[in-house]
């Protein structure tokens, strides 16, 4: 229909939704209507009184009307963009805030709302009398604690001291009603109790705050590899493929029965064959299919045809170890260079470390400011002395002579050829370098995998991990 009258792509779906609605009416209804609008614009040349000819002209007509048009998208004016600055480019506008009420204070002449939209840490305080359209809602008591609201006032300076500007509220509207029961409220929450209400668990300062500096690293990433000239490549998640040879895996079947059905199902239903091994050939993808342990395999694929590519997504590991340094899921970030060395991996993963790091102080400093009070303490200042110092490279060799020669006892012994544990980690980089980022390089062919490069020496591999004070992050490249 658009080829038909001739007009561009972007007006293509305003001429089908037009039409589709014609084809709802009787004929003689679409074609009155159709005219009807012809009216008020310039005549359109109708060769011949058909269905086509009628559409075309409600169509053409539809076009010029704008109240037909999808409006405009608009970004919503947010809590963090207010407070900017202590609020003193918006002192005296009249704004608009939607979210969620955080606490409520009702006094005898004027009603306190804290209201958060998730933007940022801080809530809006917005300060309300009878006099505000919408009260009503307030002194019924359907406003409560977790309830959604649209407010609009005049922005002022406060009068408390918590923060700089407040909300005058000239009218209220409640969106939606909170339940009594409504779990989370002024006092804090353990993390315990928060698993149990994971529903509602993101509306606490915590997991706000995690949100958001999740989000920061997630954009710092992407912006970091392609400011650089990488290409994202996305792998699958369900794959046949073990990239680490470890046969930690989660595996991904149609033989059980389904979800709700899982709980009766006996261990017989499952098929077999004839040497009673699991018949592979009856599943989904008629072989093992797993939840994936790396994009490696397939990034190395696409570097040997894009060059510098990266994945990041997530990631599943089936490690019975309940430690922190293990998770069932995590997301991973795996470049991948090509005609690049081990200087220029280790050159890569310290110029990214940095980035992000940096990008995250700048951008979350309240989220990060509410870490370091309630959850690390001191972790600001361990990030910024991963941002700012240089990093230090040494050979795992190097790194086996200074632990031996170290007046400390290990747990675990020091000897070359054994994989380092993370108390000789800490110490290399808490004691020996006094909390700068380490690099250990060229281990061991024999604790490394096997697609590892081989050094001249053929004892060891071109494999590095970068070790940081309070955190052990590692990469290990394929060269």
């Amino acid at each position: 229909m658009a080829a038909t009258i001739g007009v561009g792509a972007a007006k293509a779906i305003s001429i089908a939704i037009a039409v589709r609605h014609l084809r709802t009416k009787p004929y003689a209804a679409a074609t009155t209507t159709a005219l009807a609008l012809l009216s008020l614009h310039k005549p359109l040349f109708l060769p011949h009184s058909s269905p086509f000819s009628s559409r075309r002209a409600f169509c053409a007509a539809t076009l010029r009307t704008s109240d037909n048009r999808v409006q405009q998208f608009r970004r919503k004016l947010r809590v963090s963009e207010i407070k900017e600055g202590d609020g003193a480019d918006v002192l005296g506008r009249n704004l608009v805030v939607q979210g969620w009420v955080r606490t409520l204070r009702i006094q005898s002449s004027v009603t306190f709302l804290e209201i958060n939209d998730g933007s940022c840490l801080s809530n809006m305080q917005c300060v309300l009398n009878s006099e505000a359209e919408g009260y009503d809602q307030v002194e019924s008591g359907l406003v409560t604690t977790g309830a959604s609201v649209w407010v609009q006032g005049v922005v002022v300076k406060s009068q408390g001291s918590k923060q700089k500007v407040e909300l005058k509220v000239n009218k209220i509207v409640l969106i939606g009603k909170s339940d009594p029961s409504f779990p989370i409220q002024k006092k804090r929450a353990s993390r315990e109790f928060l698993r149990t209400k994971a529903h509602l668990r993101a509306r606490t300062n915590t997991f706000g705050a995690v949100a958001r500096v999740r989000n920061a690293l997630a954009y710092a990433t992407h912006k970091f590899f392609q400011e650089n000239g990488f290409v994202w490549v996305s792998s699958p998640i369900i794959t046949a493929s073990d990239c680490e040879g470890a046969g930690e895996q989660f595996c991904v079947t149609t033989l059980i029965p389904s979800s709700h059905e899982t709980n009766d199902s006996p261990v017989d239903a499952i098929p077999k064959t004839n040497d009673g091994l699991i018949d592979w050939s009856q599943d989904f993808f008629g072989k093992p299919a797993f939840l994936t342990v790396s994009g490696q395999l397939n990034g190395e694929t696409y570097a040997t045809a894009l060059s510098d590519v990266y994945t990041f997504g997530p990631t599943f590991r089936a490690e019975n170890s309940n430690t922190s340094r293990h998770l069932a899921e995590f997301w991973m970030i795996e470049p991948e260079l090509a005609f690049a060395d081990l200087n220029d991996d280790m050159a890569c993963a310290t110029a990214y470390l940095q980035f992000v790091i940096r990008h995250v102080l700048d951008n979350c400093k309240e989220d990060m400011e509410f870490f370091d009070a309630w959850i690390n303490k001191g972790i600001i200042d361990r990030l910024s002395d991963v941002a700012d110092k240089d990093v230090v490279q040494i050979t795992y060799t190097e790194a086996i002579d200074l632990l031996s020669g170290a007046n400390k006892k290990f747990e675990f012994p020091v000897k070359w050829g054994s994989d380092l544990q993370s108390e000789h980690e800490r110490y290399i980089t808490e004691e020996v370098f006094s909390g700068c980022p380490v690099i250990i390089r060229d281990y061991p062919k024999d604790i490394k995998a096997f697609y590892m490069r081989q050094n001249d020496d053929g004892r060891t591999v071109a494999a590095m991990d970068m070790l940081v004070p309070g955190v052990i992050y590692k990469i290990s490249p394929l060269l």
